[in-house]
């Protein structure tokens, strides 16, 4: 089976697909990753209230990920009351409903502002809309909400993050005339793949119509579900003859289930993967070999950045807030311009995972085991 999205109206598209430029345009919004809890700051329980103006975060799940809890909470969390602010942080477990219900907690209980980290564009712009009424100021938090009313949005440069993607298959296949490429997307709902998947393509699309490389499917994965990737990929494989030299994974959870499959099949090390999010998982299969490369987004800069803007927009000071929020994104959806800060990812593979964690992200103990130790001595992992 050969499957392809179109995805700029996020509606699933499935196509015959072999050797064609298929009209994706999703991709996923990843995750850094250190093993979290699915509750709680960093630790598992609510930090006490600081006596500081209320501001509440709302983050989208922690299936997919373990970025949400084990990165973006605590680090906003310490950011927020570094920043004189008393943030309330919670976990919408990929639940619509919960996502809503905890905005109307939210506003009910008087926050200043409302950071929303949205599991689609339809739910955040409903919450955005109700916050506003209100006359609370909300920022988008790493995924824009197309469409919506948000007065700002924080994350990473997003078609960066999509082209490293392209630019690190493109290295890992260098001098493979032909080499034939799947790629498995995320979640259509997410805006972040659309961006992630335009960057891809800025490299990949040239490859693909100069024939250095052969486009065998491209299918995007409904709420970035690692199974169900999997269990697509190994369709399309199995569909393409068993034959595949480069995998395009959105993050590192579906290149963990591609890198499975792969394994089922002895392939594991003889087909180049891509990620997202230098997760510990992710980052242990680029040194055994497995996985190709990953992109590190240093979320410390995101949680101060969005720390910074909350402060300023939690005392109407919307002069220090644009000072903060420099950029601006397009959002086609609702033809606006949004105020935004964007940072810098950067592409990991075996030669700089030490990049990781030398920054603290993840610890050498997480990622140098007995299959990794050679390799993580070699790179001065300790």
């Amino acid at each position: 089976m050969r499957v392809g999205r179109s995805a700029l109206n996020g509606a699933p598209k499935m196509i015959a697909a072999l050797g064609l430029g298929l009209v994706l345009t999703l991709t996923a919004c990843g995750a850094n990753s250190s093993g979290g809890s699915s509750g709680g700051s960093a630790g598992g329980s609510a930090a006490p209230s600081s006596g500081g103006v209320k501001v509440g975060v709302i983050l989208p799940e922690t299936d997919t990920s373990a970025r949400w809890e084990g990165f973006d909470k605590p680090m906003l969390d310490k950011a927020m009351r570094a920043a004189g602010l008393d943030p309330d942080i919670q976990n919408a477990q990929g639940d619509e409903q919960k996502f809503s219900t905890l905005a109307d907690g939210m506003i009910s209980s008087g926050v200043k502002v409302l950071v929303i980290a949205s599991i689609s564009s339809d739910g955040g712009d409903a919450v955005a809309a109700k916050a506003k009424a209100q006359g609370i100021p909300v920022i988008d938090y790493d995924r824009l909400n197309l469409g919506g009313t948000s007065d700002y949005y924080v994350s990473f440069d997003n078609e960066k993050v999509g082209a490293l993607q392209g630019q690190g298959l493109a290295q890992a296949l260098q001098g493979k005339q032909g080499a034939q490429v799947i790629q498995i997307e995320g979640a259509p709902t997410d805006n972040n793949a659309t961006l992630f998947y335009n960057g891809q393509q800025s490299v990949l699309k040239p490859m693909y119509d100069g024939g250095q490389l052969k486009l065998v499917a491209n299918q995007a994965i409904d709420k970035w579900d690692n199974q169900v990737g999997g269990q697509t990929f190994e369709q399309l494989l199995t569909g393409n003859g068993g034959k595949v030299d480069g995998v395009v994974a959105a993050n590192d959870g579906l290149a963990g289930a591609i890198v499975t499959v792969l394994t089922k099949y002895g392939l594991n090390g003889q087909v180049a993967v891509t990620g997202q999010d230098a997760t510990a998982d992710g980052l242990q299969a680029i040194l055994r070999g497995d996985q190709y490369m990953t992109v590190f987004k240093p979320i410390q800069e995101e949680a101060d950045a969005t720390a910074k803007l909350a402060a300023a927009l939690a005392k109407g000071d919307t002069a220090t807030a644009d000072q903060t929020a420099t950029q601006t994104v397009n959002d086609p959806k609702g033809n606006r311009q949004v105020k935004s800060v964007l940072l810098t990812p950067q592409l990991i593979t075996k030669d700089n995972v030490k990049t990781v964690t030398d920054a603290g992200y993840v610890k050498a103990s997480e990622i140098c085991v007995q299959a990794t130790q050679a390799a993580c001595d070699a790179a001065g992992i300790k």
